[in-house]
């Protein structure tokens, strides 16, 4: 039987978090939440999710820093990224690229679209053995 994935999204609107949540569960995968950069650099301190949704436009640190100080840690190297942003433009995708994020989404997102991106995230992952919190 194969291992349930994990996503770890990160989006300052609860909401948000809990529409990707029921999209994502529905198809069997596992979601931790942050609600900012600072939760989602507390949670990768002890684990290591299949996968990251990161909102960019976010209150004290913006998604595009959190990317780039993920991708600072060895063991968060090689896990996807997708961003998901409402300011598709060229800077902001230049600057997920810059920090090497797997794919960029623009909001609003359908649910099937969602899932057919992360499920070609996820199908090339490589597996992640979780570290769990003491």
């Amino acid at each position: 039987m194969a291992r349930s994935r994990t996503v770890l999204v990160v989006d300052d609107h609860d909401a948000h978090r809990q529409l990707l949540a029921l999209v994502l569960g529905a198809h069997h995968i596992e979601v931790a939440h942050a609600g900012d950069g600072f939760a989602a650099l507390a949670y990768l301190q002890a684990r290591t999710p299949d996968a990251i949704i990161l909102d960019v436009h976010m209150p004290r640190m913006s998604g595009l820093e959190v990317g780039a100080r993920i991708r600072r840690v060895q063991r968060l190297q090689d896990v996807p990224i997708l961003v998901m942003t409402s300011d598709p433009s060229d800077e902001v995708r230049r600057a997920a690229a810059t920090f090497g994020a797997a794919d960029v989404l623009s909001k609003p997102v359908s649910g099937t679209e969602l899932k057919r991106r992360l499920s070609r995230l996820l199908g090339t992952a490589a597996p992640h053995r979780r570290a769990h919190a003491a």
